[in-house]
């Protein structure tokens, strides 16, 4: 039996013994991690992202009502509401996300059926892998699938941002639910987060992603994740007086950021360096990759990494020894951060045939300086969300 076909049974079972029955819809949503592009996203930057394989599921089955019965394999308890009065859960508070999403299209006056369903994850909770936007676009999915409706995927995108926005609190850029729902299999996308456009990006077959979890957990809502867009809303406005057309700090060169760094506040001249550098290091990121040059590469992902921590502050102590084992592990090619920092998850590009000796290394250098047992997996671009077929996308779970 394949992982996906064992995946599969065992929803099946937890779900007959939740509700009684057999499910009879599936969708999954998958995960992402940028390979270049922290905090670019809500300054309406360049983001190179991935959709990853590992994904969110969610097996239903529809209710003649409109109540919805919701249970998570992964967090357990059951949220249960009425399509008509949607209120936040603050017991099982992952739950809001598929509140979120439900209250924000039946404001759009999409027509919603009400279901039992399962959610089971492979995306790490809490570690900068967009578990939350998962959940979310796999909640679209299956109410669009259950209603029988269509919609444009970047407008469905866009509610569940403002789902996450709106309902749950968390002021998020685009980024994560853009590429859930729009990824394609094999590539990276080089997303325009102004423009809300993306240009593919080939994976060269001569590079493995590996990701790296820290298994440092970090909860973003109502942390320092709101004062660092603050801070760079900040720098906006200043520089916008002096440079008339600016709207985001993705419309200052680096030039003209030097020539007026010193009427900002010393913390916000960081904060706004470093999202400018940042968004030229995307571009530079994918043009790299198409001429597998990999001394480019390896320079930009240090240069991210150290602006991260030194600039933008979204480093830990953990980060910190996960870069130093990532960096002197066989295979390397480059290292980073992943998502929006204060621990979570890393990502390398690694020389695939050393993926297992470059795994071993940082297992076993990572837990002697932290005494944490990290998770060390290689990825692959993976689908962007859907119906959940019978054999194929299992097969590949």
């Amino acid at each position: 039996m394949t992982a996906g076909a064992a995946r599969r049974k065992r929803v099946t079972e937890a779900f007959e013994a939740a509700y009684g029955d057999r499910p009879t819809l599936w969708v999954r949503a998958p995960g992402r991690v940028d390979l270049m592009g922290s905090h670019t996203d809500y300054n309406q930057g360049f983001v190179l992202t991935l959709p990853i394989r590992r994904d969110t599921w969610i097996a239903a089955r529809p209710r003649p009502d409109q109540i919805v019965r919701i249970r998570s394999l992964n967090l357990g308890g059951e949220s249960c509401f009425e399509l008509h009065t949607i209120e936040r859960d603050e017991e099982h508070r992952w739950a809001n996300y598929v509140r979120g999403v439900a209250f924000v299209l039946q404001r759009e006056g999409l027509p919603l059926v009400g279901f039992d369903g399962l959610v089971h994850s492979t995306v790490p909770l809490s570690s900068g892998l967009s578990s939350s936007a998962a959940l979310e676009v796999a909640t679209a999915v299956l109410f669009r699938a259950l209603g029988g409706w269509e919609i444009e995927p970047l407008r469905l995108a866009l509610l569940c941002q403002r789902a996450e926005n709106e309902f749950v609190g968390m002021n998020c850029g685009i980024l994560d639910q853009y590429t859930s729902l729009l990824g394609q299999e094999g590539y990276a996308l080089l997303l325009d987060c102004r423009a809300l456009t993306h240009r593919p990006i080939p994976l060269p077959q001569e590079l493995s992603v590996v990701i790296c979890d820290t298994r440092a957990r970090r909860e973003l809502t109502g942390s320092e994740y709101g004062q660092r867009r603050a801070q760079c809303e900040e720098g906006v406005r200043i520089l916008s007086g002096f440079l008339p057309g600016v709207r985001a700090l993705r419309d200052v060169s680096r030039e003209q950021f030097l020539r007026y760094e010193a009427q900002l506040p010393p913390v916000v001249a960081r904060r706004c360096r470093f999202v400018i550098e940042e968004n030229e290091r995307v571009l530079r990121l994918a043009e790299a990759l198409g001429t597998h040059d990999r001394g480019q590469i390896r320079e930009l992902m240090v240069a991210s990494y150290q602006g991260a921590r030194d600039l933008y502050e979204i480093g830990s102590p953990e980060m910190a020894a996960m870069i130093e084992a990532m960096e002197s592990a066989p295979g390397v090619v480059g290292a980073r951060q992943a998502g929006a920092g204060f621990g979570g998850c890393m990502v390398a590009l690694v020389e695939p045939a050393q993926v297992p000796a470059f795994a071993e290394a940082v297992r076993r250098q990572y837990r002697a300086i932290t005494g944490i047992e990290p998770e060390i997996y290689p990825e692959g671009a993976g689908a962007g969300a859907g119906l959940l077929a019978e054999s194929a996308e299992e097969e590949r779970a």
